[in-house]
């Protein structure tokens, strides 16, 4: 059963990265999974809350940017080390690598864990953005499959994990913040 899971998984990689490959592709998905263009998209988000926001805001910032050190932490430095799974770009041949291969290991994916944690995170708190989030946060993670550092596994169980921890602290964030009487309404 599992030789059939990891031979979909490639099938479904080649797929994306091969067959769908297209110039269009070439130019979006490397912009898209841009660790710089990520930090910068968050870290002016993240200041325009502090500067424009409320207290409620202000306190969300902190627990989103200790939701996603958690997030990374999880995948990064504990799950990645366990399950080892070497990248794509790192054992297939017949590829399309669009950026750096990179030296870690490949399961879950960082990326589509902290996207789709942030996504969780804050369209709960902003409900009408709640899809848009989730469609970025879908196109980030989709994005590590097109250049070629990523299986669909990968991006899959990292989604799953990033999205419950968002919950997670969300939850735990309203709780403190009404514990604290700070106003919850949006």
């Amino acid at each position: 059963m599992l030789e059939y899971l990891i031979s979909l998984d490639h099938q479904l990689f080649h797929l994306i990265n091969v067959e769908w490959a297209n110039p269009v592709t070439d130019l979006v998905m490397p912009f898209l999974t841009s660790e710089w263009v990520l930090r910068i998209g968050y870290v002016a988000a993240m200041t325009l809350f502090l500067w424009k926001g409320t207290k409620e805001r202000r306190l969300l910032v902190v627990a989103s940017v200790i939701a996603l050190a958690a997030t990374d932490l999880v995948v990064s430095a504990l799950l990645k080390p366990i399950i080892e799974r070497p990248r794509p770009c790192h054992i297939l041949t017949d590829i399309h690598l669009l950026v750096h291969c990179g030296a870690g290991f490949s399961m879950p994916s960082s990326h589509a864990a902290n996207a789709f944690g942030q996504a969780i995170f804050w369209g709960m708190v902003f409900r009408r953005w709640q899809w848009p989030l989730l469609i970025l946060a879908a196109a980030i993670s989709l994005s590590r499959v097109f250049v070629g550092v990523h299986y669909p596994a990968d991006i899959t169980i990292g989604a799953l994990i990033g999205a419950s921890l968002g919950l997670a602290f969300q939850l735990i964030a309203q709780r403190m913040l009404t514990r604290w009487g700070v106003n919850t309404q949006h």
